[in-house]
């Protein structure tokens, strides 16, 4: 377990929410921009600039993370943090690690097959728990952690999406 308490630290967040339940309310955000190769783009998420480039199926260099690639990225990275912050608070001494892979159908974002959805067919989200965990523990941390996994629910149950285009 880590050596700063975790609840320690979220108690003040926590009580100030509850008291102004505005102040929990956040924007994330991240903006796309092209490089010379139209393959490849930077996303800049405000704290880190991240490359992304076309999957290699799609005509890109291979050579680092497709916008796929980054969205199971932040699904396991939200599903592990969040299991490890859930194990914590129930006094867990386990080791975690979270695998995640998708199936898709790269003939739909390419267009070749307008029968062919565009995007994930599949999600497929493996937790491990290494540790002394009884059953009862096991279904309320796997409960938890889906419950408060903000990209698993964001995934689960489609958010409401706006699109505006502004051309110059």
């Amino acid at each position: 377990m880590a050596e700063n308490s975790l609840q320690e630290e979220q108690a003040p967040l926590k009580e100030r929410y509850a008291e102004d339940p505005e102040e929990a309310r956040v924007t994330l955000s991240a903006t796309g921009s092209e490089q010379a190769d139209v393959r490849s783009c930077d996303v800049d998420i405000g704290r880190a600039v991240y490359e992304a480039e076309l999957h290699e199926g799609a005509a890109g260099p291979g050579t680092g993370a497709c916008s796929g690639d980054l969205l199971l990225g932040a699904l396991a990275a939200c599903s592990q943090l969040t299991a490890q912050a859930v194990a914590d608070a129930f006094g867990l001494d386990a080791s975690i690690e979270t695998d995640v892979s998708g199936d898709l159908d790269l003939r739909g974002t390419l267009g070749i097959d307008e029968e062919v959805p565009v995007g994930f067919e599949e999600i497929r989200m493996d937790v491990t728990v290494d540790g002394d965990v009884d059953a009862e523990t096991a279904a309320s941390l796997q409960r938890a952690t889906e419950k408060y996994c903000v990209v698993y629910q964001t995934l689960a149950n489609s958010p409401r999406m706006e699109t505006n285009w502004t051309f110059e």
